[in-house]
């Protein structure tokens, strides 16, 4: 009888990366976060070590379950499935596939001495595990035809696509980040939070290629007043770094931007517009819900090692709140190269 077999990625091996990527592509429980590409990612960009098990039987993968060490003394020690990722977890075909990966996460957690284990994932799997319900993420089917779309806006948030439009709005994709890099540091800063390195963008793009696309919305005298990054995956589209120009809302540029993005969806055939993740009662989340989008939880859950609580590194702490003052008062050339330093232990 042949055995289930847990073994690492090496992503110097082409050979297991497409193997990798063939199953990930497959499994109906993997997302765009599952995908091989984020090893590099994390390990070259954010200098973390990864961890991308598979279980393998028969030669064949049957589950995987990508994870990444952050250990900061700022943020704590933690063993995350997947750090910088909305969604994450185990992606495997059945049950024995999923449990050996999670025992054998658990056990490399305890190996590493981390505080913590965490698994993000999108359906709950261990009523007794610990639990992070804060997030919710928003996904909705694309109509085949742009006017059904256009009419399943409700009517408040449709009004503000036509103004847009009437405002002589204009979309463009953009072959760098440059653009995009601009509003989205300018629109983290205003909110007092970091931003991501130029260099993470720039390898995003190179590593995911097509599936990685930036958009960026231009005002009528052809200034950038808005963009978003976006990931494709199968047949779906996930907006998922964006930036305003502080122009953007007098212009509606934000509803013109992600109605773009949607008009764009439908015509290349795509079925799901995933709207992201979102803290509760949040701007973000409100906005989304006024598109017509329904919020679904997120089931992050917790292996707690050496810490009694789920751990809370996010703006809703208050802890964080000082930071978040301090931050909006510093020049932006300053905010833009100390930025990198703190979120590549965020995570």
């Amino acid at each position: 009888m042949n055995a289930l077999v847990i073994r690492q990625l090496d992503r110097h091996k082409a050979g297991d990366v497409a193997r990798w990527e063939a199953f990930v592509q497959s499994c109906p429980h993997a997302t765009f976060f599952h995908r091989a590409g984020w090893q590099e990612i994390i390990e070259d960009v954010f200098r973390h070590d990864t961890y991308y098990l598979y279980a393998e039987e028969q030669g064949q993968i049957r589950g995987v379950l990508p994870l990444g060490h952050v250990n900061s003394l700022l943020f704590g020690n933690a063993l995350t499935g997947l750090p910088f990722a909305v969604y994450g977890g185990v992606a495997a075909m059945d049950e024995d596939a999923a449990s050996a990966l999670e025992q054998h996460a658990q056990d490399l957690a305890q190996r590493l001495g981390v505080a913590h284990l965490e698994l993000r994932n999108v359906q709950r799997r261990h009523a007794d595990w610990p639990l992070q319900d804060l997030y919710v993420t928003f996904r909705k089917s694309i109509a085949p035809t742009e006017e059904e779309n256009m009419q399943a806006i409700p009517r408040k948030q449709r009004a503000m696509v036509r103004k847009g439009i009437k405002n002589g709005l204009t979309s463009h994709i953009d072959e760098t980040v440059e653009r995009f890099f601009a509003l989205y540091a300018d629109n983290v800063h205003r909110h007092g939070t970091p931003a991501m390195p130029k260099a993470y963008f720039k390898a995003l793009c190179r590593v995911f290629g097509p599936d990685c696309e930036v958009l960026t919305v231009c005002a009528a005298d052809g200034q950038p007043v808005s963009s978003v990054l976006s990931f494709y995956f199968r047949d779906e589209v996930l907006p998922y770094y964006a930036g305003d120009a502080e122009a953007a809302r007098d212009l509606a540029a934000n509803d013109f931007k992600y109605w773009e993005l949607m008009r764009r969806a439908c015509a290349r055939g795509l079925k799901v517009f995933d709207y992201g993740r979102s803290k509760q009662n949040t701007g973000s989340y409100s906005f989304k819900k006024n598109w017509g989008f329904e919020p679904t939880p997120l089931h992050y859950e917790y292996r707690l090692y050496k810490t009694d609580a789920v751990p809370q590194n996010n703006p809703a702490n208050a802890k964080y709140r000082l930071l978040i003052a301090t931050w909006r008062r510093m020049p932006i050339q300053l905010a833009n190269w100390l930025g990198p330093k703190i979120v590549r232990n965020l995570g």
